[in-house]
C-alpha cells in the first residue's frame, strides 16, 4: 500500500511540473529562443560592391538545422541565420513551427543567390524548394530583402 501512495504521489508531482512547464512557455512574456548574431555577411550588388550586411547565427550541423529559426519570436533587423550544408544539392525549408515571417534566399557554392522567397507564412508546412542547387541557406526577417533591393543572381560574401 506504501508503494502504491508512493508511485502515486510521485505521477502526481510529475504530472503537476510538466503542467507548470507548459503554462511557463505559453504565459504572453515568453520571448522564445533569444539568439546571439556574432557573425557577419555581406550582399553585393553586380559591381561588387556590399549594399547591406547581416549579422547571423550559424546553423552546421544536423541538429541546428532542423532547430533552424523555430520559436525565435523575434529578431534584430540586421540580423538572420545562416544554413552551412556539405554538399551542393537543392534545398527545401518550411515554416513549421517558425512564429517570424522570414525572407529565405538559397545560395549556391559560388556564393550567388538563385531563390528567394519573400515574406514567408509563419508556422506553414508548405515546402519551400531551392528550384536549384544551394550550398547555403540565408534566412532573415520578412521584408529584408525588398527593403534592401536583393535579388536572385546577387552575390554574397561570408
Amino acid at each position: 500500500m506504501l508503494n502504491r501512495t508512493f508511485f502515486l504521489l510521485l505521477l502526481t508531482s510529475i504530472l503537476v511540473s510538466c503542467g507548470q512547464e507548459s503554462k511557463k512557455s505559453d504565459q504572453p512574456g515568453n520571448k522564445g529562443r533569444v539568439l546571439e548574431y556574432p557573425d557577419q555577411l555581406a550582399f553585393l550588388n553586380a559591381d561588387g560592391e556590399v549594399i547591406t550586411t547581416l549579422r547571423y547565427a550559424t546553423a552546421d550541423d544536423p541538429e541546428e538545422r532542423n532547430q533552424g529559426l523555430m520559436d525565435v519570436r523575434s529578431m534584430p533587423q540586421d540580423a538572420g541565420m545562416v544554413f552551412f550544408f556539405d554538399v551542393e544539392e537543392p534545398q527545401s525549408f518550411w515554416m513549421a513551427n517558425t512564429p517570424l515571417p522570414l525572407d529565405i534566399m538559397y545560395v549556391n557554392s559560388d556564393s550567388v543567390i538563385v531563390s528567394i522567397y519573400q515574406n514567408t507564412v509563419p508556422f506553414s508546412q508548405t515546402t519551400l524548394p531551392s528550384g536549384s542547387p544551394a550550398k547555403y541557406v540565408i534566412e532573415t526577417n520578412g521584408g529584408f530583402s525588398i527593403t534592401h533591393d536583393i535579388r536572385e543572381g546577387m552575390k554574397v560574401r561570408f
